[in-house]
């Protein structure tokens, strides 16, 4: 979650950090105990309050798992102003970026450290001898990778010393080109849905949870206002709609289980900071071992606007 207020240099206010209070004791009420960060988030605001969260209760730390990415580098965030939006993976950017984020994050280490885009630039070897440098020092637990493709994945399973833990990707109802990659094989449509073969199924064989970044497709489904030409979004929202009061759920409960119930073992990244919205999105995980068949095809058919094949 993105719980450090405005995406500017201005300082934590007590505001911001009373919220971030709330929506993190909303996720452990219902029973959330994994945090993803990222050096960028409101300019590493996000990182710092939950450092604060983790100072005034030492029961956290022991309770979170945290983990947090590096690589963007952003002008007037995490590269100098003026500077292209970029990407940087070499040995010291990796090392500086994890010590700015133990720092704000109030802890000697995190649980994954996760690559947040890949750099064209980058050497895997020296990459992946920086992070298992990281991971002998104490400093990191785990890696993860975010935004990579199946073959970028089994590289750097094969030169890191330990696992791949975690890859990120942005995957929902409506971004849906893993499920499509699966049910179009052999189909000419197939090529409309981009989405790197395989990626899921290696992950599934291989021990790496999938998580899903945009996994609410910012709402489009669940109240966010939908475009007037986009009729295959409106039927989605009112199914979602209906399914949600038939089931005595929430939308975004409906639009999470519908990832959840897919058996790669999805893990939706939800951003909300509302603890209304936590609790709602905490549903999911009990509604995905109750959807059926039929509930989950009726939500594809409608985000596909037609039939599968």
């Amino acid at each position: 979650m993105t719980i450090g207020g405005s995406w500017d240099a201005d300082p934590l206010d007590a505001a911001t950090v009373e919220r971030a209070r709330r929506a993190v004791r909303a996720a452990l009420e219902a029973g959330i105990t994994d945090f993803d960060h990222a050096d960028i988030y409101a300019h590493g605001k996000s990182e710092e309050v939950f450092g604060l969260l983790l100072e005034e209760d030492p029961e956290l730390r022991r309770t979170a798992v945290v983990q947090t990415k590096c690589g963007v580098r952003l002008p007037g965030n995490t590269a100098a102003p003026g500077a292209p939006v970029h990407y940087r993976l070499d040995r010291d950017t990796l090392r500086r970026s994890l010590e700015g984020s133990l720092h704000r994050l109030r802890t000697d280490s995190v649980e994954r450290f996760v690559l947040h885009r890949p750099d064209p630039l980058a050497d895997p070897q020296e990459v992946a001898a920086a992070l298992d440098e990281l991971r002998r020092e104490g400093l990191i637990r785990s890696v993860g990778l975010s935004n990579m493709s199946l073959r970028q994945v089994c590289l750097y399973q094969q030169l890191l010393s330990t696992p791949v833990t975690a890859l990120q990707l942005e995957l929902s109802l409506r971004h849906r080109g893993f499920v499509e990659q699966q049910i179009l094989v052999n189909q000419d449509e197939a090529s409309e849905h981009p989405f790197p073969e395989g990626t899921l199924e290696y992950c599934t064989g291989n021990g790496i949870e999938v998580q899903a970044w945009g996994a609410l497709a910012r709402g489009l489904y669940t109240g966010a206002p939908v475009p007037a030409e986009d009729h295959r979004a409106a039927a989605t929202a009112e199914l979602v709609h209906a399914m949600a009061a038939e089931l005595g759920v929430s939308g975004e409960a409906v639009v999470l289980a519908w990832l959840m119930r897919h058996p790669g073992g999805i893990r939706p990244v939800v951003g909300t900071t509302d603890p209304g919205r936590i609790a709602a999105c905490a549903a999911a995980e009990e509604l995905a071992t109750r959807m059926d068949h039929e509930q989950w095809y009726a939500l594809l058919t409608a985000a596909r606007g037609e039939p599968v094949p």
